[in-house]
């Protein structure tokens, strides 16, 4: 066995962290309009450099800025392509337990990408580190597959096709625009797959005209439309997670019901797959993993606090390892832990505790 010198690392995660209160508090003022667009850029560069020394100190190989410059995991960048607009719900969307805020999105014009501020970023990151700077965003899917439909102006996409079709064109633009940002590990965060493994999202799919089977096909060619145009040194992941906020989920199911849609039919490098609890199911479907790919395991849960054994962990490396090569696996926390800038019922420094483990970790695994 051996380390990877290159992504997806033996010890990853997934992208967000959880906001200090200055950053919060900066946020909140800016609401307000008691701070000006450059007070509370100021304060993000500054806590968002010391991120990164934290990450890089932690012993982390690729680095993010933690999502601090974002509301949301998702709605941020696809509110920056052309002909979405902020829209608010009549309701937010069920988690068990709590609902969201009613923040969404609308579609008023032609889906395109002309420019994003998250290309300045990314350059953020990777003028402050000297490790592999990440850049995550929502997969496609995140315009469409929410619970709630979202609302499509009809007399700009009359048929559904073209607005898929237009929307994995943005999706390339954007990709290859942050590959000559000079990205080269780049993250689709991917629910709405993930979510097809819940029978009840099925059905609410169903419910309202959806064929939950196409989708998943659907969402699949998307991620390969946005990956198609990227140099041949760039590593694209997809990280699966059934609903992450204030630590509550939005769905439950194996990934059998998207086997064949995952490993057979996507085209990125490597899975970061939820595997903290049995509402993931089993290992099983790693049966199907190409051998040219990565899965990192997702067993270090960012819902709470509790630090997991390592033993424990090291147990269910075995399992997984009985279905595919332990060659082929990594280590992760299984989701951000602030999908949202809310975060997770945890500590910063329970954070940083699961984050050393998983390096601990994958140090010993892998050698």
């Amino acid at each position: 066995m051996s380390q990877r010198t290159k992504p997806p690392f033996r010890a990853d995660h997934v992208g967000s962290l959880l906001r200090p209160a200055a950053l919060k508090k900066a946020r909140e003022q800016r609401a307000k309009g008691e701070i000006s667009p450059a007070q509370l850029k100021k304060i993000e560069d500054r806590e968002i450099e010391r991120v990164i020394k934290r990450q890089e100190d932690v012993g982390l190989q690729s680095i993010t800025d933690g999502e601090f410059r974002r509301s949301w995991w998702h709605l941020d960048f696809l509110w920056g392509l052309d002909g979405i607009e902020k829209h608010v719900m009549d309701t937010g969307i069920p988690f068990t337990g709590v609902t969201t805020r009613n923040e969404g999105l609308k579609v008023t014009g032609k889906l395109d990408f002309s420019g994003h501020p998250m290309i300045e970023h990314f350059k953020f990151v990777a003028s402050h580190t000297k490790r592999t700077p990440k850049i995550t965003i929502p997969s496609p899917s995140a315009a469409y597959g929410r619970p709630v439909p979202t609302p499509i102006d009809r007399s700009v996409y009359p048929k559904l096709d073209r607005f898929f079709d237009d929307l994995g064109q943005a999706y390339r633009k954007a990709v290859r625009a942050f590959a000559d940002a000079g990205c080269r590990y780049l993250q689709l965060d991917e629910v709405f797959i993930a979510m097809l493994c819940d029978p009840k999202y099925r059905q609410s799919m169903k419910d309202r005209g959806d064929d939950p089977e196409q989708l998943g096909e659907l969402y699949g060619d998307l991620i390969n439309t946005a990956m198609s145009d990227i140099p041949s040194d760039m590593t694209i992941t997809m990280h699966m997670c059934r609903g992450n906020y204030k630590s509550t989920y939005m769905g439950s199911g194996g990934y059998e019901a998207v086997q064949e849609v995952l490993f057979n039919r996507i085209k990125v490098h490597g899975f970061f797959m939820e595997y903290d609890s049995d509402r993931a199911g089993g290992f099983e479907p790693l049966r199907m993993l190409p051998k040219d790919r990565t899965a990192v395991l997702g067993l270090v849960t960012t819902k709470s606090g509790r630090l997991e054994s390592k033993d424990e962990i090291k147990r269910r490396i075995d399992q997984a390892a009985k279905f595919v090569s332990l060659e082929q696996l990594c280590l992760s926390p299984q989701c951000g832990f602030a999908s949202t800038e809310e975060g997770n019922a945890l500590a910063e420094d329970e954070q940083w505790a699961k984050l050393r483990m998983i390096i601990e970790l994958a140090g010993e695994v892998w050698g």
